[in-house]
């Protein structure tokens, strides 16, 4: 008996929250080498599709920084002050922590595809809304509308993916998601810079989100559920149809097998959550040891993604831009989303051959460099008050300006190759049972600190100079790298179910490091025999 199986049969003994299950699993590798087969492209093109849920949630959350500098007084007949601003920006956060919430709780009990669908529905209304605005009562309704959109897709898409995605290119394939997340925010930037200097142009911005969200809805009858929800509510045979169109090259007997290995860590799922009700199953999500660990890693990912000040950037772009003396500051802005889009391919080029631990340690201190220059580099531009340049003292944009953006582009590079990214795939970490409010855990924790870092932005930058508000960040990249060296562990090229592992050994680091060096050679002796 191996090493990783003497300590696999040692944690169920210790797992007292879960009962006995009648069936048992004796080969595990075995039941899983379908994941060495060739997949097809049926799984790319669920991923592609599901992914322009990602599209929407880019695109919703990006036009606003191009709706900040155009709006002017078309709400209420005058100018916006800045705690509207932070306002409307803030609201659409609001909406998603809120959207996450209630896509989280549905998930299980009625599939992942359905909470799509409402999403969906949701950018669509939304976009109507915004467009139609004269007032900021409305314009604040309807973003708060497109956030229980965003909230929705973002906790929803990722996990439908990663259901529906082989284990060798579930990094990949999530990532594919935040690829379209980046290029909608691309887009936005560039629908922003197209209709700047048309009258009530900030319209058609907001207005236009709601095209990809109908193509989505008439395009979802085709995707299929996710098998392991197939399987959890009792259908069997139409998984057994969606593993064979995602393995083509797999034998009848590796297919069978495979629904054999889901249906196990189903009935377990069951055995721990039978006559249970939501409430419960939160709490064991936070008094298991090995799930709580589980959702700390994943939850503080993606607080030190969000704590990091990106999105500031996304929804302040503009307006910061502006600030430093750029005369078109939605073009430069598109110059920094352009880069968060074509790092973020980089990103899902390299995260399951490099994996993510790697990449996490090795672009977090750039983050933290990029923003410390940035602070510096505020000291030499004569910002007052009001966030605006002191009359007389800057006639164009100075070589602190054009520093100002380089090193914002170096901040963003290091942040959407690396924890930008990465952070979406922690519901990987989650077993079965809890993985729905898990991910709903960490996408609240996006919205949530979103909401801080959105509402604050401005009102800081006032407050702590641009120098205090940008050093505050690079601080806090410094304090989230120490937290993924000790708290993050490697699980590129492990399936869901090894994973589940993982967590009831402390935080894994070490564990999924042997536990990745047993596959590789298991992996390695079998290809060849």
């Amino acid at each position: 008996m191996s090493d990783y199986d003497s300590k696999k049969l040692e944690a169920d003994a210790m797992h007292v929250e879960s009962p006995s299950l009648k069936n048992n699993v004796d080969n595990h590798e075995a039941l899983d080498s379908i994941e060495d087969t060739k997949s097809g492209k049926f799984s790319w093109l669920i991923a592609v599709t599901a992914a322009i849920g990602g599209f929407l949630f880019g695109y919703d959350t990006g036009i606003i920084a191009a709706v900040l500098v155009s709006i002017g007084t078309a709400l209420d007949n005058k100018e916006l002050a800045v705690h509207e601003k932070e306002l409307i920006t803030a609201l659409c956060s609001g909406g998603a922590f809120v959207g996450a919430i209630l896509a989280g709780s549905t998930a299980d009990r009625y599939g992942r595809k359905l909470a799509i669908y409402v999403a969906c529905v949701l950018f669509t209304v939304g976009a109507v809304i915004q467009a139609a605005a004269y007032g900021m009562v409305q314009m604040a309704v309807g973003r708060f509308v497109v956030g229980l959109g965003v909230g929705s897709a973002a906790m929803i898409v990722p996990l439908y993916i990663s259901e529906i995605a082989p284990a060798k290119y579930r990094g990949r394939m999530i990532a594919l998601n935040n690829v379209c997340i980046t290029g909608g925010q691309v887009v936005s930037y560039a629908v922003g810079a197209g209709f700047a200097s048309m009258n009530h142009g900030w319209r058609y911005d907001v207005g236009l989100g709601g095209v990809p969200s109908i193509i989505l809805a008439c395009l979802l009858p085709l995707l299929p559920e996710s098998p392991r929800q197939l399987i959890w509510h009792g259908k069997s045979e139409e998984a057994t149809n969606v593993i064979t169109r995602i393995y083509p090259n797999a034998t009848q007997e590796q297919i069978t097998q495979k629904i054999q290995l889901i249906e196990f860590h189903v009935e377990e799922a069951k055995a721990l959550t039978a006559g249970k009700s939501t409430y419960w199953l939160f709490k064991q999500l936070h008094t298991v040891p090995g799930n709580l660990r589980a959702l700390i890693a994943a939850c503080g990912l993606m607080a030190i993604s969000q704590f990091s000040g990106f999105n500031t950037l996304m929804y302040y772009s503009a307006t910061l831009f502006a600030m430093v003396g750029f005369d078109n500051p939605t073009a430069v802005g598109l110059v920094v989303a352009g880069t968060n889009f074509i790092c973020t391919i980089i990103n899902g080029a390299l995260v399951d051959k490099i994996g993510r631990r790697r990449i996490l340690l090795c672009t977090i201190p750039g983050m933290a460099l990029g923003l410390a220059v940035v602070a510096i580099a505020f000291h030499w531009i004569p910002v007052d008050s009001e966030l605006s340049i002191k009359t007389g003292q800057l006639q164009g944009t100075s070589w602190a300006g054009i520093l100002v953006l380089c090193f914002i582009i170096v901040f963003v590079a290091c942040y959407s190759s690396g924890v930008g990214n990465t952070a979406w795939m922690g519901n990987e970490f989650l077993p079965m049972e809890v993985r729905a409010l898990g991910t709903m855990m960490i996408t609240c924790t996006c919205w949530g600190s979103n909401i801080i870092v959105s509402s604050t932005f401005l009102t800081m930058m006032k407050s702590l100079s641009p120098s205090g508000a940008f050093g505050f960040y690079a601080a806090l990249c410094a304090i989230g790298f120490i937290a993924i060296f000790f708290c993050y562990p490697e699980v590129a090229g492990l399936s869901l179910e090894d994973i589940r592992e993982i967590f009831n050994h402390g935080f894994g680091v070490k564990y999924a490091r042997n536990l990745r060096k047993e596959r590789a050679i298991t992996d390695k002796t079998a290809r060849q025999a």
